[in-house]
């Protein structure tokens, strides 16, 4: 019988044969016909030329107008940027559209920012207007934009948002739909640079806040009012009882043996009180839905931000305990939102966030022009532990 030469270096050196013989492993050339493009590729392999050229070398980046922005490196070397409107969720097409784009006027390269913006990058100004062009030209049916340009410096960049009505099993609220009503109403925002500052406006479709929503200038939170319902008849069988119980973070629900259609069946008590309506326990046991058309709706929140600059880091504050679900559309929610919007453009000092807008004149003050009602839901009593244990600033003392 012929060795092969895997064979004959795992026999020469007494090494278990079914160690390395299906996988032609060479131990003596550990690299040799290694497959290594398990996972994703490497990022660098990404960039165009002259950010490749330049990493870590930018002097300084400049916008030239809304959507449009230039980085320019120490060797003198430009990249011109257009920012589009995108979306979380998109077509195939679309996005085979998008990759044509890239591959007509960028080389075949693009990127997308962390708020679902699109952003075409070139390397000489003359490629900017042709570019901007076919942008513009493309449409929807209907005659939208489909690539809108804008979101950059002081304005209002894309909504982001978590999943919805569309894939997740907790929301109180839709998503993708409040988000399209609101950017509707401030569309304009998203094409100029008005404001005094920018301006981050996040959704959460649940109190579980995979949107991050706790630090946005206007945050849009899903809230689910009623506690969970239960499925007697079925939760035994579908659930793990012990496991539902442990599931919730304030010890609301207890197992129970209850009467169902002259049975005694094990199941679960909650204790209404307890319950924070978080769909933990809906997680781990189908038979305990928490959606309710009346109960679910959305509470509007403002004044939080992420940025060290002027003053520290804030946290959000709600400003609209309750707004129904008004789908499609959304009037009231988008009605608070757009009020709240050009009250802060019209009143706001230059670089001012608005939760520092909001501080300087003073709440009620705050309240009174954006035209909101205060009602005692809105007092802010919680302080500990999240306002006294967070680091609220970068500049850590030792």
């Amino acid at each position: 019988m012929t060795l092969t030469n895997s064979e004959k270096i795992i026999r020469d050196k007494g090494v278990n044969k079914m160690a390395f013989v299906s996988s032609g492993y060479n131990p003596d050339k550990p690299m040799e016909n290694r497959i290594s493009d398990i996972g994703p590729r490497k990022y660098d392999e990404f960039y165009p030329e002259v950010i490749k050229n330049n990493k870590g070398k930018w002097l300084y980046h400049d916008i030239l107008e809304p959507g449009i922005l230039v980085h320019v490196a120490e060797s003198g070397d430009k990249i011109y940027t257009i920012r589009c409107g995108g979306a979380r969720l998109m077509s195939t097409s679309l996005i085979n559209e998008i990759c044509d784009i890239a591959d007509k006027h960028c080389d075949g390269h693009l990127r997308f920012t962390t708020r679902n913006n699109i952003e075409f990058m070139v390397d000489s100004e003359d490629k900017v207007k042709p570019l901007k062009e076919d942008l513009e030209s493309r449409k929807f049916a209907g005659g939208s934009y489909k690539f809108p340009i804008g979101g950059t410096g002081a304005g209002i960049t894309n909504i982001v948002h978590t999943q919805g009505w569309i894939h997740c099993h907790t929301p109180a609220t839709d998503a993708s739909g409040p988000v399209k009503a609101a950017m509707d109403v401030l569309f304009d925002d998203f094409k100029s640079m008005r404001l005094p500052a920018h301006l981050r406006v996040s959704l959460a479709c649940c109190l579980n806040m995979c949107g991050a929503v706790h630090c946005s200038d206007i945050a849009i939170l899903g809230y689910h009012r009623k506690p969970p319902l239960l499925d007697h008849e079925y939760l035994d069988k579908l659930c793990e009882i012990p496991l539902a119980i442990a599931a919730c973070p304030t010890a609301a629900i207890k197992p129970s043996k209850v009467e169902f259609k002259g049975q005694e069946v094990k199941s679960v008590a909650v204790k209404d009180d307890r319950c924070m309506f978080c769909g933990n326990c809906y997680t781990m046991c189908p038979s305990m839905p928490l959606a309710d058309k009346e109960g679910d709706g959305i509470v509007i929140m403002a004044g939080g931000k992420v940025s060290n600059r002027i003053s520290a880091p804030k946290f959000s504050k709600v400003v609209v305990a309750f707004l129904p679900n008004e789908a499609p559309r959304w009037p009231q929610t988008t009605t608070v939102i757009k009020n709240m919007v050009d009250a802060y453009a019209s009143n706001a000092n230059k670089y001012e966030r608005l939760g520092e807008w909001a501080e300087r004149i003073g709440w009620e003050r705050f309240f009174d022009i954006c035209e909101l009602d205060f009602t005692h839901h809105l007092i802010d009593d919680f302080r500990d532990p999240a306002y006294y244990t967070w680091r609220q600033t970068t500049n850590f003392k030792f």
